[in-house]
Order: C-alpha cells, then structure tokens, then sequence
C-alpha cells in the first residue's frame, strides 16, 4: 500500500541485542506528566506504538535522588517503588511490537535539587545552572563519589530491566546531562584523570557504559545521547570534538543518538529552525562508526526522511515533536495515506507543558495526554449521539476542528463562514515572518473536511440570530472568533488608556489586513507588548522590515515573555536586535498623545516621552460574541426552532493560543450528546498513594 520509494524506512534495524521493526524512533521527550501522571503519560507512549513506531523512548527519568531538578516534573528511578508506574509505561510501548527505552539522566550541574535538599554534584564546582538561575552551586565530585555515582547508573540500569525496558539511552545533551558535563570544558575543569584530554574527559562515559554492560548487556542495548555542538565558545563540547569522541569510543554505545547544542536549540520552533536543520551537523559522524545513528530535525516530510536514509546521514529517523502531532505517521506512511499526516507546525506548544509543570498540549492533535484522562484516541471518534445535524458557525481553529471532529463521528454538519476564507486567525497569521507553517492547522482540517460527504461548507455567511433559528440546526457551535483591542486594556490597563485621536494607531489585525503604509521609511513606530507571547515580537519585525524605526516598548523584563515557555525567547531578542529595533524592558505606557506615546517604568513609575508617528497595540483581545448572547436571548424560541443546544467555544468564548481552540473544537465534538456530568471531574486523574503513619 505504501510507495516503494518509502520501503526503506520500513527495515528492521539491530540495536544491540535487539531489532527494531522499522526507522522510526520516538526519540525521549517530556510531556509535563513525569511521575504525577504515570498511567496519562503511559497511554500516550502506548498510542504512538499502535501508530507504528519501531522504537520508543520516555522522557528524562531521574535515575538518584542525589539530583532531580524541581519544580519541573519529570519521571523518576530512585528506588524500587517507582517500578510499577515505569512498567505501566514499557508494557503499553511494545503491545504493537515497539521496542521499549528509558532515558536515565543525572542532572548534575543543572540539578538544583529543591525537593531532595541534597547537596548538587558535578565534574567541577561551579554554579547550578537552570531557567531560573537558581542561587545554588555545586560541588565537585570526588573520586570515591564518582565510583558511587557509576554505582547508582548500575543500580538504575537494573531497575529498568525490571522495569521490562530494552533500551536504556544515557543521556548527554541539551546540557542537561552529566556525560555532557565530563565532556565539555566549560563544565569539566578538573585536573585529574577523568579531565583535560578528551580522552581523559571520556573515561566516566567508558566506564558508565562497561559497568551496565556488565550488569544487563546481554538483554538491554545502551544508547548515548550526545549533543553535535554546545555553541557556547571555545571551551563547548563542539562538533569537531563530538566526531573525534565517537571515533575514539566507535563501538563503546549500540546505537549513538545526536541531537544539538541546548535544548533551543535542537528543538527550536519553525520561525526560526527548517526541517532537518541539524544535517550538517550530523552528516559524516555515521560513516564513524559500525553503530546505527540517531538525529532529530522535526521531521514531517517521508521524502526527507527516506533520502536521510538512502544518503547514510542517518540509520533512524529520531522524532518527538512529530510523533506528538501525529502518533500514527509511520502507519500512515505505510498505509499510502501521505495527505491524512497531521504535520507537526513546530509552535513547540508540546514544550510549554514542560516548562509550566502542566499537563502539556499540541495545537494540532488536541487529544496529546488525553489518551487515558479522557479516554481520546488520535484517529478515532466516539460513536455519533442520537441528534443528527450540527451548525458549526467560524471556520477559525476551533470551528474547523470541531467540524472535522463532529464529521468523523457520523454527524451532518454545516459549516458558515462570515468570509470568502477558512482558517480565521491562523489564515492570517500563516502570512506573517516566519509563521507559514502554522498554516498546517488549516490544511490538514480542510483536507479531511473534503473527504467528508456529510459536511457542506458556506462562505459570505455572516449569521444573525434570526438566521440561525430559521436553518432548524439541532445544535449550533459558535466559534466565531477574537479581535485585538485598540485601547490598550491588558495587564498593565485594566480600563482604557488615554489616546488622542490624532495618533494612529494599528492593531495586530490592522497590520495583518495591510491597512499600513508598506513603506515606513523615516517613520518611528512604538509597538506596546502587554501580551507577551509572539505577536509583539513578530509586529515589531513587520514593522522594521517596512522601513520604520521602531521601538518595543513592554512592561515585562524580556521581549516576548511567555516564548521563555517555547524556546525562541532568546531568537526573538537576537533578530528584533538585528533588524535594528530599540527594545525598552520593564516600561509601560500610561498615554498615547499626538506625536508620542508616555511611558513608565514598571517599577519606580518614572515617565518619560518617545517621539512617534505611530503606535502597534499588542494588548489583549476581545471576543466576538455578540451571535451568541442574540441567540441566547431567544432561548424561549429554540424548541419551535428544533434547536437542543448552543455553545460558545475557542476564542469567541475567551481569547487564547491556537492550541487551545483546536482543544476547544476537538472537545465540543466529543461531548455532544453525551450524559451530563454535573459536578465531576470531566478526566481522571491519579493520587499519591499515602503511606502508612
């Protein structure tokens, strides 16, 4: 069924002494469950096994007490105790046929060590370092610590083989692992065998991996995770270095998984990082070694993953942010279906679960980490209710995934759009710098609601009250949507701000409708950032590449504040700074004024001037809601008009990234004519056990 030009990607390949069924490897990843959700985070891995997977890892599992990075929630191996959930999760990874892996990681340098309050270990003594630049240093491991830390690797090792794992992936990259930090110099300062050379600097990984060999080679391959290049300077463990490492130690792991520098950047979102970025990077190291290799790229495209192969870059496709979008693309490659990927548009709203200690999300598969709270599988619907018909109104997020969603369970939906195009914000945004592949959310519910008879699609449809209870629709969804404020009202203004009428001034829907000179050359431009995520940032380079100076003016302490969460906060910074934009941290506005706007600081209140000729608002934004509350107010009506129900969903019920709309529509979909659960917790959830007094 599949194309012929894809049957690489379908040979076995050994690891040790193990075979995976096909090149798709889930390579680990974190998911914002860790050890509090142990079966939601089991039934998410055990789907991307049914989805076809050849090798799936989990996230980073704290191998010791010794160091654990709190607040962030990740797996845990600190004793035997913590077995039974580990082998929740390898049991449902290799139902289909999956080989299972465990990621180990010693945090280190990077281990702050909050909840255990032990004190932090590393090569040498040196400043904790996390997000949070947490005031903690730690110390450096003696010999005798370091005998004991190989101790506790053995003792890990042991446990995951109990734990029904088949391979245990030693983790030294992003930073955040130790083998990483014996590696690099910036890190590795000591003076004793185990620093200086590289050869020197290689030994704990050696003897690491001939300690488990020892303990459980003969059913457990190991793999190492290695980064291609720190990018930090002279002293960084660069890709020269990591070349002449895995030639100097060839055959020391079964399988050498790659992945580059800091965790921005190998994971790094689509505005600033192509499919298959790291290919120069890893390109020549597999031709090293007689091992397989591993490297990650957010690769969706089969043709780019076949010529991978074909061209000896790569023996496995790594994936995470991929296989979270869609857990059935290698069934989906080998069934022929191409055109049903659900495409991975690299918003890296999957990380933001990580980095807020929550439950983690995917714009374009809302049922990601639902699979065992709410029961929700990627590809199937539950069955249809006993209504028939559905008006979907908006053909932004929400309403599209809702119609998709609504479609597959066998309901006749109606969908009307108050325009000539689907897609509301994102058909928009897709056009701004660097947000074209956002537009994947678009194709693929467009795609799927063609293939479906029981949907029919109006456009021009701008609905009144009367409309919608003259069409005798059973239910009505009203997804119709948000437009960004004009006065200012967000965080810092709670009510208006005072703005001259004489002032022009844009908004983000302004801007993304071209009601803008295209030529700003000589004009001063302060765009106002009390959002924080993207949009500030990504106005300002409008605006800058139109020719205007531009100032950023926003009360937080970085630009794009909450983009920390996505990992491009920094290369927002970086290319604003390059294009020239002058960026004013922890500054308000109080006043817009003919000519210039005021603005304060965040903390002292101290006001001073900016000269402009006009100003981008990047506030908050209101929702268009005023369909619904018509119809509402026509409830006495709706049993003559036939209609059960009305609901307000995506932005048009409050305003919030795109991944919550598809959620929002996604939900709707599943919930319609299902049995009212009053006041009960609409997922399941797992409670620490107590132990005994």
């Amino acid at each position: 069924m599949r194309e012929s030009k894809y049957d690489i990607l379908f040979e076995p390949v050994r690891i040790g002494p193990h075979i995976a069924k096909n090149r798709f490897y889930q390579v680990p990843h974190c998911n914002g469950g860790g050890y509090r959700d142990p079966s939601a985070a089991a039934a998410m891995r055990g789907i991307k096994s049914e989805g076809g997977w050849g090798v799936i890892f989990t996230e980073q599992t704290e191998m010791h007490h010794t160091s654990e990075i709190t607040p962030f929630i990740e797996l845990r191996l600190w004793e035997d105790k913590d077995i039974p959930g580990l082998r929740r999760m390898s049991d449902a990874m290799k139902v289909h046929g999956a080989l299972a892996g465990i990621q180990l990681a010693y945090s280190g340098i990077n281990g702050p060590n909050f909840y255990t309050k032990e004190v932090p270990l590393a090569p040498s003594a040196l400043p904790i370092r996390t997000f949070t630049n947490d005031p903690v240093q730690a110390r450096a491991l003696d010999r005798s610590e370091i005998r004991d830390l190989r101790r506790w690797f053995v003792n890990a090792a042991k446990r995951s083989k109990i734990a029904g794992f088949d391979l245990i992936c030693l983790y030294g990259a992003h930073g955040f692992g130790i083998f990483q930090h014996f590696l690099s110099r910036a890190t590795n300062q000591r003076t004793d065998e185990y620093g200086g050379s590289l050869e020197n600097r290689s030994r704990f990984a050696r003897e690491v991996v001939a300690d488990i060999r020892d303990a459980v080679g003969d059913t457990t391959a190991i793999t190492m995770r290695v980064s291609l290049d720190e990018t930090i300077g002279e002293l960084g463990f660069s890709n020269a270095e990591v070349r002449e490492f895995v030639e100097m130690n060839a055959d020391l792991p079964d399988l050498w998984d790659l992945a580059h520098g800091a965790w921005e950047d190998c994971s790094g979102p689509s505005r600033f990082k192509e499919e298959g970025a790291q290919e120069l990077l890893v390109k020549g190291i597999r031709e090293l070694s007689s091992r397989p290799v591993v490297g990650v790229g957010r690769f969706t495209s089969p043709d780019v993953m076949a010529r991978m192969i074909r061209q000896g870059v790569l023996d496995f496709i790594g994936c995470a942010r991929p296989s979270i979008a869609d857990p059935f693309l290698p069934k989906k490659i080998e069934e022929g279906r191409i055109e049903d990927i659900r495409e991975c548009i690299g918003c890296n709203m999957c990380v933001t679960g990580d980095m807020t200690m929550s439950i983690s999300r995917c714009t374009q598969n809302p049922t990601f980490m639902e699979e065992w709270r709410k029961g929700w599988h990627p590809e199937r619907m539950n069955e249809k209710g006993v209504s028939q018909t559905v008006l979907v109104v908006g053909a932004g997020p929400a309403g599209l995934e809702a119609t998709r969603a609504l479609a597959l369970r066998g309901y006749d939906v109606t969908l009307a759009e108050a325009t000539t195009t689907l897609g509301g914000r994102v058909a928009r945004e897709r056009l701004l710098p660097g947000l074209s592949a956002w537009g994947r959310v678009v194709d693929y519910r467009q795609y799927q609601i063609s293939q479906r008879t029981n949907v029919e699609t109006y456009f021009d449809s701008r609905l009144t009250a009367e409309d919608v209870l003259g069409f005798g629709f059973e239910h009505v969804a009203i997804a119709t949507g948000s437009h960004w404020r004009r006065d200012g009202v967000a965080r810092q203004h709670v009510v208006p701000m005072p703005v001259d009428e004489t002032m022009t001034v844009w908004t983000p829907d302004d801007v993304m409708a071209s009601k803008h000179p295209d030529d700003l050359s000589g004009k001063t431009v302060v765009v106002y950032d009390d959002d924080h995520y993207y949009m500030g940032g990504v106005m300002a380079e409008v605006m800058a590449k139109a020719g205007a100076h531009v100032v950023l003016v926003t009360p937080s302490a970085y630009v794009s504040d909450w983009t920390r969460n996505t990992l491009e906060q920094g290369a927002i910074h970086v290319r604003l700074d390059d294009l020239g934009v002058d960026i004013r941290l922890n500054r308000g506005i109080t006043a817009i004024r003919a000519g210039e706007v005021e603005t304060n600081c965040s903390y002292t209140g101290r006001r001073k001037p900016v000269a402009c000729d006009a100003v981008v608002m990047v506030a908050s934004r209101v929702s268009e809601d005023a369909l619904y509350h018509a119809v509402m107010d026509r409830q006495a009506d709706w049993a003559d008009a036939g209609i059960k129900s009305v609901k307000l969903i995506g932005d048009a019920a409050a305003p919030a990234p795109i991944a919550w709309a598809t959620y929002a529509g996604h939900r709707y979909a599943r919930e319609l004519d299902t049995a009212d659960i009053g006041d009960a917790l609409p997922f399941r959830r797992e409670i620490t056990q107590l132990e005994p007094t």
